[in-house]
């Protein structure tokens, strides 16, 4: 079959009255006609990786007698085949004790959504590609510096979804996410690192203009470098208990591990406990626990450039932004229309009105489930990075991922950071290297005090959550502001 979107939905609507025929409550199709991707990466110079995947078939869902069954093909002459498989699995599925899942109130819409993008990247020639990133790599050479690289990731998707309410939407979505590193040996023989991910004030665009602005990305170079010769000649982070300055280069990753997936609605609910971990919110929490300080003010958002912006979610729902946390109180959750059924009834009471927008899957042949979008932290009233630095005696400003380790069910964590700056009596001074904080969620997140202004606040992108078995890589993105947390456990305990 020649597969344009008018063919195959030629096929597909027939398909799903037959299934509200024989006895299915609700079906949908998405018919991934374009899903490429590809990747770069030089290594000292070298180029390290060039791939380039493209896929293209039809995933389908049945929910029958309150059980899903799913199937897919890239046979696009076997979508009626693959229509019964889906069929077949429901079915068995209905025979497993369980909740009865359920949709609610039919919710159709129609409409399309086009990411913005000024120039697509899979039209930039792949020399031009490669020769803007041997650019970079350039700037990042200098004394001392042992190891250097530079990547690039792009992505373009072209999605149709129709379901047995009417639903009818189209997305064309594209990504660009791009890194830049240097790494060196410590005098203790310790690999140390400097890098920078491309990023924004959250305006914008998607495209190939992204990655060449010297603000987002390109422009850092000499800054990154300058970082690590600073990290060599730092001595480590003496452990104790200061006051903990967060920039959103770490900031995004904080909100995503203890505030993100602890509100995805399948891990409150435990279908994700022996998988990728559950959740230490329930049900009935929602609209009571005080999550955090009254600064605590975080949202799924509706963010132009981000790769968690996305116009329809895998269920057809239009995306919408709404808070998880006001002023500290969870009032919401990440979900999808599927389970909010079962999350009111074990909370007693309505907890979850609408579905979050947050039904997700990584590729036409995986279901979605309930995952991030954009989690965003507001800008608050407490003033520009300097103003928080002077109203701090003794602290310490972090920023950039090393490591992370967090308990199962998001209740505490550890990070490890590329950096640290000392903060005495409102000053910053000396840098640290080897820096490490901890804490336990709830706590940390009622230590907040201050929150930084509009300029302050970064959309940091996340090509790689992975969640769910099998697993799915999925892409988002986090806007977060420079945030100030009191009495935190910094460095290791002696």
């Amino acid at each position: 079959m020649t597969a344009t979107p008018e063919k195959i939905a030629g096929v597909v609507r027939p398909q799903l009255e037959r299934l509200l025929a024989e006895g299915g409550s609700f079906g949908d199709a998405r018919f991934y006609a374009e899903d490429a991707n590809q990747r770069l990466m030089l290594y000292d110079g070298n180029l390290e990786s060039n791939t380039r995947t493209d896929e293209q078939g039809i995933g389908v869902r049945v929910l029958w007698h309150g059980a899903w069954g799913f199937a897919a093909t890239a046979d696009l002459d076997a979508i009626p085949a693959c229509f019964d498989r889906a069929l077949a699995n429901a079915r068995a599925a209905a025979q497993l004790p369980g909740f009865p899942k359920d949709m609610g109130p039919a919710r159709p819409s129609k409409g399309e959504y086009v990411a913005p993008v000024e120039k697509d990247p899979f039209d930039v020639p792949l020399a031009d590609k490669l020769a803007f990133l041997k650019g970079l790599d350039e700037q990042l050479k200098g004394e001392g510096i042992a190891q250097r690289v530079v990547s690039a990731r792009f992505q373009r998707r072209r999605i149709h979804y129709w379901n047995t309410e009417g639903t009818e939407v189209s997305r064309r979505v594209m990504n660009t996410f791009a890194t830049m590193m240097v790494m060196a040996p410590d005098k203790d023989g310790r690999t140390q690192r400097r890098s920078v991910e491309l990023n924004s004030d959250g305006a914008g665009t998607r495209g190939w203009e992204w990655l060449a602005d010297e603000n987002c990305f390109a422009g850092h170079a000499e800054r990154i470098k300058q970082d690590l010769a600073a990290i060599l000649a730092a001595e480590p982070l003496p452990p104790g208990r200061r006051d903990l300055i967060i920039l959103p280069g770490q900031g995004f990753l904080q909100v995503h591990e203890t505030i993100g997936h602890a509100l995805e609605l399948d891990r409150i609910l435990g279908y994700e406990l022996s998988f990728a971990g559950g959740s230490h919110v329930r049900p009935e929490m929602i609209g009571k626990l005080r999550y955090g300080s009254d600064k605590l003010n975080c949202r799924a958002g509706v963010t132009a450039n981000s790769p968690g912006t996305f116009g329809y979610d895998d269920e057809g729902t239009p995306q919408r932004d709404y808070y998880l946390i006001k002023e500290g109180i969870l009032v919401n959750v990440l979900s999808s229309r599927t389970d909010l059924g079962e999350a009111n009834a074990r909370a007693g009471r309505e907890v979850v009105k609408e579905s979050g927008t947050a039904a997700r899957a990584c590729a036409f042949y995986r279901t979605p489930i309930d995952r991030m979008t954009n989690i965003n932290i507001d800008a608050g009233p407490d003033g520009t990075l300097d103003d928080i630095v002077r109203a701090t005696e003794d602290g310490i400003i972090v920023d950039t991922p090393v490591s992370w380790s967090i308990g199962s069910n998001r209740e505490h964590f550890h990070f490890g950071t590329e950096i640290a700056w000392e903060v005495k009596d409102g000053k910053r001074g000396r840098v640290f290297k080897n820096t490490t904080y901890q804490g336990h969620t709830l706590e940390f997140w009622n230590s907040l005090d201050k929150v930084g202004d509009e300029s302050t606040w970064k959309l940091q992108s996340v090509p790689n959550c992975g969640k769910g078995e099998p697993n799915q890589i999925m892409e988002l993105g986090h806007g977060i502001p420079v945030m100030r947390f009191k009495n935190v456990q910094t460095g290791e305990k002696e």
